[in-house]
C-alpha cells in the first residue's frame, strides 16, 4: 500500500470488522508516515492476534531513521500533533522496531481481532519420505 491521504479511509474500510480503537490507531500510524515521510511512501499494515489476548497493529515503512516522537504539547488551535498522544492513550503499549532498511511502529490493544479477519502463519510444509 502507498501512504496517501486517500489510503487512510480505505484502510479504515478494510479494517471495518475491527473495533474503533484498532481503526483509529492504524489510521494514525498511516497518517504519521504521510506527514513525516511524504505521500506515496510504501507501507505494510498488519493487524494480528498476539497470542495473549491482544490485537497488535503494525505499520512498516522504509525509513529506519525517522522515529515517532510523542508530543504532549499540542495547543487547542493546532491542526496536528495529537496522533501519537491518541495512540498512547488507547494502547496498552507501543513502540518501534528498527531494522537496517525499515522500521515498524506498532501498538497493542486490548482484545482479540474478529475471527476470520487475520491470517495466521501457515503451518510448515511436511516433507514426504
Amino acid at each position: 500500500m502507498l501512504a496517501t491521504p486517500k489510503a487512510v479511509p480505505e484502510l479504515r474500510h478494510l479494517l471495518r470488522h475491527h473495533g474503533y480503537d484498532v481503526r483509529l490507531c492504524a489510521s494514525e500510524l498511516l497518517t504519521n508516515v504521510i506527514d513525516h515521510l511524504g505521500e506515496g511512501t510504501p507501507v505494510t499494515v498488519r493487524v494480528a492476534h498476539t497470542g495473549s489476548g491482544h490485537t497488535r497493529v503494525e505499520v512498516t515503512d522504509p525509513d529506519p531513521r525517522a522515529l515517532p516522537a510523542l508530543v504532549r504539547s499540542a495547543a487547542a488551535t493546532d491542526e496536528s500533533g495529537r496522533g501519537l498522544a491518541l495512540l498512547d492513550a488507547l494502547a496498552l503499549r507501543w513502540g518501534v522496531e528498527q531494522h537496517a532498511e525499515r522500521k515498524t511502529v506498532w501498538c497493542e490493544l486490548e482484545g482479540e481481532p474478529p475471527r476470520g479477519t487475520v491470517q495466521e502463519p501457515a503451518a510448515p510444509a511436511r516433507s514426504s519420505r
